[in-house]
């Protein structure tokens, strides 16, 4: 352990946190002095210049509108500026680099990875990824790996299981390589998390959190160990994760984009924060005492969406930590951090819709919340604006409509509400100024693209992409995607933020990463979108051919919905656009050891068994013992008498006689599972089990 890692040193805070209220100063200045301008501009575009109700609604819709879309442009300059300069002076990598770093001794460090409903083979192929990477270096004696289960499905659990004392065996990681499968799932992640803390975290002086798709380099973790213990102020750091191992068009798309623009947003998002920067749940590290002592997450003790368990966790966890007066930063330069994308923009959707649920209840905690840093409260503040800027267009969008109607239908008024005077307020109409603004408001949108490829072009990334042109392009074809799904998520999210504030009920599942979407899923989740963008488009062209041409953006996109839906999840298409250079990132064209570890890994697919996980625990004499000595012990009369019955309808009758419920109940179960496994070897050849065990080979039994 180094000297500094010993006690808390605040050596930099004051650097840092004068630098950042410089920098933060200069944002609001440029936003809020933009935004002015711009509302007046609108001001002057409006037909009354504000004179209407309908048109104080729209200039108050505009300016949180406008401040959002310019704080990330800004943000993105800001990135642009730094990495034209060579970086940022005040990043923990800069203050710390060569030997010094290098020879740092690491501390013990736990990688943990939480799961629920995941694809097994999948996931644990990841995970011995890392491991492997790990063991190349020679630092493995001082990490330990937990998988995390919150599973219900007894076919899923058991499958796990399996595959984990599999994967022990083949990585000899046996006393290394763990796994622990909560019976009582309370709180999602977060609680998942705790309930590993509160039996193993003193163990560990740090932990790498890592989500089911993540990956992450050896080198990167042993850096991420080697800065926290450098730095004994930092209680969490956190790496910018790249997308990676898109084959659907969607995934394409999104993980160009991120790999693109996420060198500008992260070095500037990184900069503006600085020690205050957020949590994002994964591919980060943190200081497990100050984390346990600190960041617990009580129940909220509102009304409604604002009352129970915190559902999305790292925000607010990020604001404890700072609360507590630790730093948290998110450090760019941490590179080889990799997740990944949903492979449809339905499963986006889905993933969305429990997302933006968890980021509402960010509000009580923002309003509400004690003592937490103003930097972290707008963290929270960002994190709830990512949901609810939707229904903030939607809204913009129904008061134009409603101006419009005002204008071409109702008479004009000449004496608006709120007017005084003895003359009248003449209607006047300034095309050109709208246009203006309009173009204003799509460059904040799309010069940080067009800024992101300049950077590239300046330090000879260009070629990592395909080449400028293929570059460009791929810019171009991402741009087209972004219009045709920005009406489909703000309609989603709409819907998902009018749920949540009604607090209706949310089912939490596992997330598809391999599925292409159907029509006949596509029309489902998007037909009424495609009924409100096509009903507006005609009420548009009844009223004011002018009007319907301002429609057309948002209406096209929505009426296409279904089938761009369908188009992008085809991984067909993703695969020729990759052949023909267009959507690449640097990590295909230069492989990284970690990914092609698991991109092997994952080709590798087991033996195709003709039994299910819950048929094979019962069958297989291996399998039986092992999640025999995995169950629990300890069975009291009462219980047994209430399992006995299960055991005998499972036996004759075979798993799809018993509920999830109850499956999982038996295979919790040693007593249960010894009897399990005699009676279906004693089963009739003609019995179900009987059927199940005549149908295997001999080397499917020994597996």
């Amino acid at each position: 352990m180094t000297e500094a890692a010993n006690s808390r040193i605040p050596t930099h805070s004051t650097t840092w946190k004068r630098v950042a209220t410089v920098r933060r100063f200069f944002l609001t200045l440029f936003v809020v002095g933009q935004t002015v301008i711009a509302s007046y501009f609108l001001l002057w575009i409006l037909p009354y210049h504000g004179g209407t109700l309908v048109e104080i609604g729209l200039l108050v819709l505009f300016i949180f509108l406008y401040m959002w879309i310019a704080i990330g442009f800004w943000t993105a300059v800001y990135g642009f500026v730094l990495r034209l300069v060579g970086g940022d002076r005040q990043s923990l990598l800069r203050r710390h680099r060569g030997k010094a770093l290098e020879n740092t001794t690491l501390a013990k460090t736990a990688i943990v990875m939480p799961i629920y409903h995941e694809p097994v083979q999948w996931t644990l192929s990841g995970l011995k990824a890392v491991y492997r990477d790990i063991e190349r270096t020679g630092h493995l004696d001082q990490f330990e790996f937990h998988v995390l289960s919150d599973s219900r499905d007894p076919n899923v659990w058991l499958e796990e299981q399996s595959q984990w004392y599999r994967l022990c065996q083949e990585l000899g990681a046996e006393g290394r390589l763990f796994y622990r499968r909560r019976r009582v799932n309370l709180n999602f992640k977060s609680g998942n998390i705790a309930d590993f803390l509160r039996r193993w975290g003193r163990r560990y002086r740090y932990m790498v959190v890592l989500d089911a798709d993540s990956l992450l380099s050896a080198g990167t973790i042993v850096k991420m160990v080697q800065l926290m213990e450098r730095e004994p102020n930092v209680g969490i750091l956190q790496t910018a994760p790249t997308i990676i191992n898109g084959e659907s068009l969607f995934a394409r798309v999104q993980q160009f984009a991120n790999r693109l623009y996420s060198n500008l947003f992260a070095t500037g998002l990184a900069a503006i924060q600085l020690g205050d920067a957020a949590f994002w749940g994964h591919n980060a590290i943190l200081r497990v005492q100050p984390f346990m002592e600190h960041c617990g997450l009580r129940r909220l003790r509102g009304f409604g969406l604002f009352r129970g368990a915190i559902m999305s966790h790292d925000f607010v966890e990020a604001a404890y930590m700072g609360r507590a007066g630790y730093e948290v930063w998110l450090e760019p330069g941490l590179g080889h951090s990799f997740e990944e994308s949903p492979p449809s923009i339905s499963d986006e959707l889905a993933r969305d819709k429990r997302w933006s649920k968890g980021n509402l209840q960010h509000l009580w905690i923002l309003l509400f919340g004690r003592r937490l840093r103003l930097a972290h409260r707008l963290a929270l503040l960002n994190g709830i604006m990512a949901y609810l800027a939707s229904p903030l267009w939607l809204a913009f969008l129904i008061l134009t409509t409603l101006e419009a109607v005002q204008m071409t239908v109702a008479s004009i008024n000449y004496f608006p509400e709120g007017h005084q005077g003895l003359f009248p307020l003449w209607p006047e109409w300034r095309p050109e100024w709208a246009l203006g603004l309009a173009l204003s408001t799509l460059s904040l949108l799309f010069l940080p693209k067009f800024l992101a490829v300049l950077d590239a072009g300046i330090h000879g990334l260009a070629k990592n992409f395909g080449g400028l042109w293929r570059l460009l392009l791929s810019v171009l074809v991402e741009i087209l995607v972004s219009v045709l799904l920005a009406p489909v998520r703000m309609m989603a999210h709409s819907r998902y933020v009018l749920g949540a504030l009604l607090n209706l009920s949310l089912s939490w599942a596992g997330q598809n990463r391999t599925e292409e979407t159907t029509w006949r899923e596509a029309f489902m989740i998007q037909f009424p979108g495609m009924l409100v963008g096509a009903g507006w488009s005609a009420f548009a062209w009844s009223l004011d051919p002018m009007f319907f041409l301002w429609s057309l953006p948002v209406a096209v996109p929505l009426v296409l919905a279904a089938p761009t839906s369908v188009a992008l999840s085809r991984i067909g298409l993703g695969q020729a656009f990759r052949s023909s250079g267009l959507l690449v990132i640097p990590e295909e064209i230069a492989p990284v050891d970690v990914l092609e570890d698991a991109r092997k890994a994952r080709a590798l697919n087991d033996e195709s068994s003709v039994l299910t996980a819950v048929e094979a625990a019962v069958v297989r004499p291996r399998l039986n013992r092992l999640h025999h000595t995995l169950a629990s012990s300890h069975r009291q009369p009462v219980r047994a008498g209430l399992l006995a019955p299960l055991v005998s309808r499972l036996g004759n009758e075979g798993p799809d006689a018993l509920s999830r419920s109850e499956l999982s109940q038996l295979f919790s179960d040693r007593a249960s599972l010894e009897e399990l496994h005699r009676m279906a070897w004693r089963s009739p050849p003609d019995s179900f089990w009987g059927q199940r065990i005549s149908g295997l080979s001999r080397a499917d039994l020994k597996r």
